[in-house]
């Protein structure tokens, strides 16, 4: 079994993984060239089996007070060289939102970059209606109102990691703090 399943299977099954503090100041040539990607999983996230060997990590985040479902949170990686580049995946994201007067959410979204222990990640954050596919090929969509869309890519030596996050917006709310240090706790060794 490689090491990806392997890593991806014990991070299924503890639920969290090694981490130490997040550093926004370390630099990229700090980051060793081969290793894994690790991170926590903050309290309150309830782990689940990754559905496909491409998911690294599953979470349900649950819902707030009034919501109609929970939030779930997936972190990916495709391959070395697979899963496109950061600003595609962004403008495809951005591309799974609608908003209810027509505007175009690529006005709306929220984009930014940071560095997390040596790490370039670039984020974004989008409301509107959820229209994503509801999986990679069927044709059949998702058609949620009110939903909040926050995602990540990490830039790591072995290749990208994607992590989505999606849900009602109230529900993403109250996991909004938790999110941000689940990306904080990115760490390539």
């Amino acid at each position: 079994m490689n090491r990806r399943i392997c890593t991806a299977m014990f991070f299924a099954v503890l639920g969290t993984a090694c981490s130490s503090s997040a550093s926004l100041t370390s630099q990229q040539s700090n980051v060793p060239a081969n290793g894994e990607l690790h991170f926590k999983a903050p309290d309150g996230w309830v782990t689940e089996k990754p559905s496909s060997n491409m998911r690294v990590a599953q979470y349900k985040l649950p819902k707030a007070e009034g919501d109609p479902e929970d939030a779930s949170l997936v972190l990916y990686y495709f391959g070395a060289t697979q899963g496109g580049t950061p600003q595609a995946n962004i403008d495809r994201w951005i591309g799974q939102m609608q908003q209810p007067d027509g505007s175009a959410s690529k006005d709306k979204a929220k984009s930014d970059n940071l560095t997390v222990n040596g790490l370039k990640v670039t984020t974004v954050d989008v409301t509107g209606t959820y229209t994503a596919e509801m999986s990679p090929g069927s044709g059949d969509r998702h058609n949620n109102s009110d939903y909040r869309l926050r995602a990540a890519i990490i830039e790591t030596p072995k290749g990208n990691y994607f992590v989505k996050l999606v849900g009602p917006v109230k529900t993403i709310a109250r996991w909004d703090k938790s999110f941000t240090d689940y990306l904080k706790s990115v760490e390539f060794r």
